[in-house]
């Protein structure tokens, strides 16, 4: 049997780490992943998938990564059933995350080049 995910995509929301009562770190998120091909109308269809990540990768991903970050996510699929508050079965599907790789920056860790080195570029004339 063979159950392997690779998705490529972006984090629809900042990554909140939370901590299980027993103490491991999890973020439990949503990657938008562009389809790779149009629809009728011409347009490129999204899929929003649910994305669990446990422990360090939980910490680190949380720590250099927000919303809109572009990240790799290499993992399985899994499904588990819970009852919610009106005692009705809700079933999830979700990518359980075994390595993510991040394939962008924070916005924040992003540097605009200062003006000083603007002032320095020059411009050849054309003859």
């Amino acid at each position: 049997m063979i159950n392997q995910v690779t998705l490529v995509g972006r984090l629809t929301k900042n990554p909140e780490l939370k901590y299980t009562s027993d103490g491991r770190p999890l973020v439990q998120t949503t990657i938008a992943v562009s389809r790779p091909y149009r629809n009728a109308q011409g347009e490129t269809d999204t899929d929003f998938i649910y994305c669990t990540i446990w422990n360090r990768i939980a910490e680190n991903t949380a720590k250099y990564c927000e919303k809109g970050s572009l990240i790799a996510v290499l993992g399985t699929i899994q499904t588990r059933t819970y009852k919610d508050n009106t005692d009705k079965t809700v079933y999830v599907t979700e990518v359980l995350a075994h390595t993510v790789r991040f394939l962008s920056k924070k916005q924040s860790e992003v540097k605009e080049p200062a003006p000083a080195a603007l002032d320095m570029i020059q411009t050849v004339p054309l003859i």
